[in-house]
């Protein structure tokens, strides 16, 4: 893979990996304070740790090793699904004792290896529960359309922007209130939080991975409307199918909160739009308008004490908000969407100065976003 030997070598390596050394190997990295740990055939295994990577092992995996590591993760069917041209996204709990608990994000691959098919899987390590809102750093304008009776919440940025954090934060922040009388169903891909150590004295969670439980997140809005739910939570609006669900369950009277991969509001708007085909296009930017409530886009930047602090972009759909997209049309709406930024949401430079000013950015932070802001103006 090409990475320098890493300080930290993992004790007392088997011969073969089985289910319990390998759930011994994940936590000796977790207590490492590893954020990722790589599975490849014909490679070490790696773990990264404050964006190093480092060697743990001194002997390479086998692919019929791999296949059965993989196997203990997902199942008995996950090699014939990778050798397929399928991936899998799915999660890993490693249960230590009644008080300590690892949670990952799993993602399985095929891969070349020496001329024929491997595998990679790649473990993120995650929080085995959402952190408390007030901790993530919301603009206190944005709090209250945050909780909503109905309408659509959209989330967006890169893979790793922290989308899915914000989004269960919200949802134990709701759950957690006296008076929430709230079901909750959540459609991931996979799961990543769970909300089992959450007070919630008048609610109640229920989550379902996608495609493990159900085949699409279509499928789960389709099954949430069957099941009386108070908010849903679909992970990531990335199809036609899924948006047109979204927006049917939002029609009804439902608050819905997803993600897309966006690099703005503006695009966020555009990409959920565009993947209509053209001639249904004018009739979903409709739909979205009616229904939408707020889009949020957020990214981690580095902070000069070498962690990441969130700045966000986000755009409060008000009646100007809507009339004044539905005048501009298809044509004119990123220009459009920019131009309300600064009146009835947040530009992400407003944000971006703030958090530097205040000493939570680094230099070179603020002059990447200063420079692409330059770009677009």
């Amino acid at each position: 893979m090409g990475v320098e030997m890493g300080p930290l070598q993992f004790p007392n390596e088997p011969n073969y990996f089985v289910a319990q050394q390998f759930d011994r190997l994940l936590l000796f990295c977790c207590e490492n304070k590893a954020s990722d740990i790589t599975f490849q055939t014909g490679e070490v295994v790696f773990a990264e740790i404050h964006g190093r990577q480092c060697r743990t092992t001194q002997r390479v995996l086998s692919l019929q090793e791999l296949s059965d590591i993989i196997k203990h993760v997902y199942g008995a069917n996950a090699t014939a699904m990778i050798f397929s041209g399928n991936d899998i996204d799915t999660h890993y709990r490693l249960k230590v004792d009644r008080d300590v608990e690892y949670r990952f994000r799993v993602n399985i691959t095929a891969c070349y290896f020496d001329g024929y098919q491997g595998m990679q899987m790649t473990l993120r390590v995650i929080s085995s529960q959402p952190p408390l809102l007030e901790t993530l750093g919301v603009e206190a304008e944005l709090l209250p359309y945050l909780k909503v009776p109905q309408g659509i919440i959209v989330v967006s940025g890169a893979t790793g922007s922290g989308k899915s954090t914000l989004l269960a934060s919200v949802v134990a922040d709701i759950c957690m209130q006296e008076d929430a009388n709230m079901k909750v169903l959540t459609y991931e891909a996979p799961i990543e939080y769970v909300y089992n150590r959450v007070k919630m004295p008048t609610s109640l969670v229920s989550q379902v991975e996608i495609p493990r439980n159900l085949a699409s997140f279509a499928a789960g809005v389709r099954n949430a409307l069957r099941r009386k739910p108070g908010l849903i939570l679909v992970g990531e609006a990335r199809d036609q199918e899924t948006i047109e669900a979204v927006i049917e369950a939002a029609l009804t009277g439902h608050p819905v909160y997803t993600t897309v991969h966006s690099n703005g509001v503006a695009d966020t708007l555009r990409r959920m739009i565009m993947i209509f085909p053209y001639e249904a296009r004018d009739s979903c930017l409709f739909d979205l308008l009616e229904t939408i409530k707020v889009v949020i886009w957020q990214a981690l930047l580095p902070r000069p004490d070498g962690k990441r602090t969130a700045v966000r972009e986000y755009l409060v759909f008000t009646n100007e908000v809507r009339d004044a997209l539905l005048k501009s049309g298809l044509d004119a709406l990123v220009g459009t969407i920019r131009s309300l930024l600064p009146k009835y949401g947040q530009p992400i430079m407003r944000d971006v100065e703030k958090k530097y000013k205040e000493g939570l950015l680094t230099e070179e932070a603020y002059q990447r976003f200063f420079l692409m802001e330059q770009k677009h103006g």
